[in-house]
């Protein structure tokens, strides 16, 4: 049985603070990997003219990721998922023997409630909430985080979280670190175009992905 951390993302691109969150949780959650879920796209936000292509940002994140347990994958590409509540379904059905665990920054546990299906995403892997500059008190005055807090655990149990039963959440703290994707971008807007990533393979699904190919977000459901 592996010990998993999910760490979902656009990845536009891939920084330091995703590698010092993910190396924080493999210490802290006694963990064997974080996989590094490179989302097609947000499906709160509108379509960003400054989203690069996926094989540009799986390229940054398999860059940032070199020399550590971290796992770069463009699976919800692969699975055709547009939502993380779908995503995390089809990754426990897919990989039975392995057990989860769901990272996430309190930028966006703040928003967490505005997530589809969010409390069923909640009963179906424990969540581990890395503090985020600026972000700590939206994140505990949110809606959100008024569910969940009845379900907390102390992060000196942190290590034993495949025995907690679900809904399970826990705070892991560290050094704040600003930076951000956002002003990586503003320093540097044509990035992507400094490399032309080869054909790409998949870590975890095993197949490749190229520059030529456009991975589209599937298209919202019809409005009700």
């Amino acid at each position: 049985m592996r010990r998993i951390g999910l760490l979902g993302g656009s990845f536009n691109p891939a920084h330091a603070a995703h590698r010092r969150i993910s190396l924080l949780a493999l210490e802290a959650l006694g963990l064997d990997a974080v996989w590094w879920l490179v989302s097609p796209g947000n499906p709160l936000k509108a379509a960003a003219t400054d989203m690069a292509p996926l094989p540009a940002r799986l390229a940054s994140a398999n860059r940032m990721a070199r020399r550590a347990p971290i796992v770069p994958t463009a699976i919800e590409a692969r699975l055709g998922t547009r939502y993380t509540v779908d995503t995390l379904r089809a990754i426990v059905r897919r990989h039975p023997r392995d057990r989860f665990l769901w990272i996430m920054g309190a930028d966006n546990l703040a928003q967490f409630d505005r997530w589809k299906d969010w409390r069923r995403i909640a009963k179906t892997l424990p969540i581990a909430v890395v503090a985020r500059p600026g972000y700590e008190g939206a994140a505990r005055s949110g809606v959100a985080m008024g569910w969940l807090s009845r379900f907390g655990r102390p992060a000196s149990d942190a290590k034993r979280w495949t025995r907690w039963s679900l809904p399970a959440l826990v705070q892991l703290h560290t050094v704040s670190d600003p930076t951000s994707a956002t002003a990586r971008r503003a320093a540097d807007p044509d990035w992507h175009r400094h490399t032309s990533p080869k054909t790409l393979r998949d870590r975890v699904t095993r197949r490749a992905v190229s520059p030529e190919v456009h991975c589209p977000l599937p298209p919202p459901p019809p409005a009700r």
